[in-house]
């Protein structure tokens, strides 16, 4: 029985051989394999582009709410005043605007250490009239009106002004528009890029098989039949192209959000944690590369089967 069963496989084993080695488009040749490398490649820039720009995007979204719920009042030194008599009536009359949560005044100190950045470290600010500064914290869902309270300010504390970011948060958004804008542009591209691939896949299929497939048309079989086996076989390729390049792209993000929590502790890390995100995969990024290596086999067989399609109907 054994060797009954052994010889009866290998019989299988042998006709689906053959029925591969017979198939209208060879499952496996030179050119598939070249082509699944090519789709893995641009599926990868594409979730790449893709991933980069929903990271930007929320980032970009995290940022504006943050800043959205803050306002800064700077107080100018006067030779003829009291700055810290200032700080305290301006911190006085923000607090009792409605709308504020918190009105935290910066010490000279902690206002000399925001210039050290641009300044350096060991510079000494104490004979520079260094403006001090009150951030304001708003209430969640609360509307503070920032003209009246500018205008309050201003008469009750020369040299005070309100900041309420909105200059900034519109060279923010423009920048994170921009970039999402040239991440669409450029996985515009590379859709491009691989519909010509597959369509010149295509056709050196169809060149390879010319006979076959010119003797099947004329002997009747339906061109939904021609085009379907094409389009079997490409989606084939192009789901494991896609797959491969999805799963690339991931494991880089991966990588990404990895190496950033080991720098997480050095400024340059916070800088980028604060720019870019973490790198975290949420639900968003892991759909949009999963839907982009859907979309890049749909996208192959689709091109394919047009490509036979026409070609059918010109041998009509």
């Amino acid at each position: 029985m054994g060797a009954r069963a052994r010889a009866f496989a290998e019989r299988r084993r042998r006709a689906r051989e053959a029925r591969r080695e017979k198939a209208l488009v060879p499952a496996a040749s030179i050119a598939g394999r070249a082509l699944v490398t090519v789709i893995a490649i641009m599926t990868f820039l594409a979730a790449l582009t893709a991933g980069a720009a929903i990271l930007i995007a929320d980032a970009s979204s995290s940022w504006r709410n943050e800043v959205s719920r803050e306002m800064t009042v700077q107080i100018r030194p006067s030779a003829t005043r009291d700055v810290e008599a200032d700080l305290r009536k301006a911190a006085e009359i923000v607090r009792k605007a409605p709308g504020v949560a918190s009105a935290r005044p910066y010490s000279r100190d902690e206002s000399e250490a925001l210039l050290e950045p641009w300044l350096g470290a060991n510079l000494d600010l104490s004979e520079l009239p260094v403006p001090r500064l009150i951030v304001v914290t708003l209430r969640p869902g609360a509307y503070l009106d920032a003209t009246a309270l500018s205008r309050a300010l201003a008469e009750a504390v020369p040299g005070a002004s309100l900041d309420d970011h909105h200059r900034w948060m519109r060279r923010l958004a423009l920048m994170a528009n921009s970039v999402v804008v040239v991440a669409a542009t450029i996985f515009a591209l590379v859709l491009a890029a691989m519909t010509l691939a597959v369509a010149f896949a295509t056709r050196g299929a169809m060149a390879g098989n010319r006979e076959i497939i010119e003797v099947l048309h004329f002997v009747g079989a339906a061109d939904d039949y021609v085009a379907r086996q094409f389009q079997r076989h490409f989606f084939r390729l192009g789901l494991r192209g896609g797959l491969i390049g999805g799963l690339c792209a991931v494991a880089i993000f991966y990588l990404s959000a990895t190496l950033l929590s080991a720098l997480r502790s050095t400024p340059g890390g916070d800088q980028l944690e604060a720019m870019f995100g973490g790198f975290s995969l949420g639900g968003a990024v892991y759909g949009a590369i999963l839907a982009i290596a859907l979309g890049v086999a749909l996208l192959t067989a689709l091109v394919s089967r047009i490509i036979v399609l026409r070609h059918l109907r010109e041998l009509s």
